[in-house]
């Protein structure tokens, strides 16, 4: 049975609150202030909770804040109760992180429809989505069939590229969001030097292009180009917004869907600032392997040229050459006759990507 959290000073609509939500089957607990309320959230951990604004002790503000502090109830759909009309105490709340209000007295509809609503967004939340256009069309059509946000109900269509094509240059308008179905693309920006730097190998799954559309100048922040034949879907700049900055709930799942690739990015430039050549390339080589990206269809190799692989590493391509040697001698991996990368000791590549 769903559990529902009460709180409310009002003795008279605390009761009739609950009397109606358990008429409608749920299990209701109740509090008759903001300190009992955070004892009880915490205590009964609740499927959504239902609060006053104005409350001895602790007003509904302060609960909200509390609460949001806890992991193990930060999470928890919350609903404002309030008498109040003015359009400044209903904004304040929602600015805190509350995910819907109502106005005291409210019709019993109203209350059931509001908690339904939220039930089913908080489910979403939870929901998988498989990392394939199929994945990102069935999310951006549950999201425009509960938000009403008509444009993301449309499937969207591939757009192909041959192998070295420009998807976007750096300094260009920032306007779309791309999903990779199939192939690879790579990532460079250009140092005050000239030189260019590999910022990032994407494959099927990912999203390139997160970062720049934030950015305030609205410019792409690197060159992006495709090492194969690659297929890319495009998400508008204005469908990516509201996503990102509409409901709290729908915003953390999709931060979550585009945000595995920059922490990805993050721990490469972390290991490329402190971890010596030959611990970057051995990790370089078993993420490519592990993601898939880069590799025929024949024998699993990776196929990627030197100097891409130098610049992923942050080394000279001489550098890099001379190490996936020394791999070669110590029989971790094949180099085949057309660039190819074959991983021959996985495990002892592994240790090197850790330990050096």
């Amino acid at each position: 049975m769903i559990k529902i959290l009460i709180i409310e000073d009002n003795e008279d609509v605390r009761e009739n609150t609950a009397e109606i939500l358990k008429l409608a089957n749920y299990q209701v607990h109740t509090a008759e202030d903001g300190e009992k309320g955070i004892e009880m959230a915490k205590l009964t951990k609740p499927a959504i909770i239902i609060c006053d604004i104005m409350m001895p002790k602790l007003n509904g503000y302060d609960v909200l804040l509390h609460l949001n502090r806890d992991t193990t109830t930060a999470s928890i759909p919350f609903i404002f109760l309030t008498a109040k009309t003015e359009r400044i105490d209903v904004r304040k709340g929602m600015n805190l992180g509350a995910d819907d209000y109502l106005m005291k007295p409210f019709e019993e509809n109203e209350l059931l429809d509001a908690i339904s609503s939220r039930l089913q967004k908080h489910s979403f939340l939870k929901k998988e989505f498989s990392r394939d256009i199929d994945g990102i069309n069935q999310f951006f059509n549950e999201v425009s069939a509960s938000e009403g946000m008509v444009s993301l109900s449309k499937n969207r269509n591939a757009v192909s590229f041959y192998k070295g094509d420009l998807i976007f240059m750096e300094g260009d308008a920032a306007h779309t969001l791309y999903f990779i179905q199939k192939g690879a693309i790579k990532t460079i920006k250009t140092t005050e030097s000239g030189k260019s730097l590999v910022t990032g190998l994407f494959g099927p799954g990912q999203f390139v292009g997160q970062l720049s559309l934030l950015n305030k100048n609205g410019i792409y922040g690197d060159t992006a180009t495709t090492l194969e034949e690659t297929e890319v879907f495009e998400i508008p700049k204005a469908d990516f917004k509201s996503l990102l900055f509409g409901d709290k709930l729908i915003s953390n799942k999709f931060i979550s869907m585009i945000s595995n690739d920059l922490v990805d990015l993050q721990e490469q430039l972390v290991h490329m600032a402190f971890s010596s050549v030959r611990k970057r390339l051995a990790k370089a080589l078993i993420d490519l392997s592990e993601k898939e990206i880069l590799h025929t269809s024949k024998d699993k190799g990776i196929t990627i040229s030197r100097e891409d692989l130098a610049s992923l590493i942050g080394t000279a391509t001489e550098t890099a050459i001379r190490m996936l040697t020394d791999f070669k001698d110590e029989k971790l991996v094949l180099l085949g006759p057309s660039r190819e990368i074959c991983i021959t000791d996985k495990k002892s590549l592994k240790n090197i990507a850790l330990f050096g």
